[in-house]
């Protein structure tokens, strides 16, 4: 067990490498940064033009949180993804700053960085600086609704000294330093920090706590892994996430549906299940039980994609596996 346990922490960190080199690499001017990485964890890639600082982390911090970057002035970065919801909002499908309830349900910020590229629906995007500017600009649908905005936000983040000072010290040496570009680049730094590694599977896999898990728990990551489940072929690497499912799934499978973007979805994180429902890109399922059933039967369906097909688990094996996932909740 101690063998294969090496063998799958190797998987996890080459996965994870893989994704940072897709996107891009480390930034040499983030050295300077001192990451507070948890045991086994990868630095996070940084592009070069927004290079880590502890000033920078802490004005996004504040902004994350700041309902002053809404159309309404009552929404924030916050309200979508809060704290105590493992950075979601318990809502099926988030609602925008008017009101509005938007197509798709708030992903976890927790280990974002460590994905391949963000969002539910455009592979494209695949860095925080690029994701923030949905959230902020979009209006079909509205968002935080600052389309047409900016130099009205700008004005009023200018009109507080506390702020315009905090702005200053994490862009030293700029002439205008409350820009929104500024904000986007504080905010995306902020969100790199948002880590989550104290799980049961990571103190057993990462920092040699053996009795981390259970026997329950150990059996239901050999099934998670093999073949015989299926999970891993679409949730791997260190977040348990994916890449993009290409539209043959789509169009095959009705949890992968085209989420009215584009017919591709992104694979999500299966970290912090206990404080993300509901599930699924649209929300559509309440509880884990709800989403281990749809797989249950789809694996029995002949029209869903080879991958997803599968005899059923044993009643054992389900229980298992639904042990395991709980072990890759972090408690704090």
């Amino acid at each position: 067990m101690i063998l294969r346990c090496v063998r799958l922490a190797a998987v996890l960190l080459g996965t994870a490498a893989l994704a940072f080199g897709s996107v891009v690499h480390p930034a040499q001017a983030a050295d300077a940064y001192q990451w507070k990485l948890p045991r086994g964890f990868p630095e996070p890639a940084v592009p070069a033009d927004n290079p880590m600082s502890d000033a920078k982390v802490a004005l996004g911090r504040q902004l994350f949180a700041d309902t002053r970057l809404s159309v309404t002035g009552r929404y924030s970065c916050q309200s979508c993804h809060s704290p105590e919801h493992a950075f979601t909002d318990g809502l099926a499908r988030s609602r925008g700053a008017t009101g509005e309830t938007l197509p798709l349900n708030a992903p976890t910020l927790l280990n974002a960085a460590y994905n391949a590229s963000l969002g539910w629906s455009d592979a494209s995007v695949r860095t925080f600086e690029q994701q923030m500017r949905g959230p902020l600009f979009n209006e079909h649908p509205i968002e935080l609704g600052l389309a047409g905005r900016e130099a009205w936000v700008e004005r009023t983040l200018l009109a507080d000294a506390a702020l315009t000072h905090a702005f200053e010290a994490a862009f030293p040496g700029e002439t205008r330093a409350v820009t929104t570009d500024n904000l986007i680049r504080a905010i995306a730094a902020y969100l790199r920090t948002l880590l989550s590694a104290s799980s049961p599977f990571d103190r057993y896999i990462f920092a040699g706590e053996h009795d981390a898990l259970d026997a329950a728990q150990k059996r239901g990551m050999e099934l998670f892994f093999s073949a015989r489940s299926g999970c891993a072929v679409c949730h791997g690497g260190i977040n348990f996430a994916g890449a993009w499912v290409d539209s043959e799934h789509a169009a095959a499978t009705p949890e992968f549906a085209d989420t009215g973007t584009g017919q591709l979805v992104r694979v999500p994180s299966l970290r912090n299940l206990a404080a993300t429902a509901p599930y699924m890109h649209d929300g559509r399922f309440a509880t884990l039980d709800a989403v281990l059933d749809h797989y249950e039967k789809l694996a029995l369906d002949p029209g869903v994609e080879a991958r997803l097909r599968r005899p059923q688990l044993t009643t054992q094996e389900r229980a298992d596996l639904g042990e395991f996932l709980g072990s890759l909740n972090d408690a704090r």
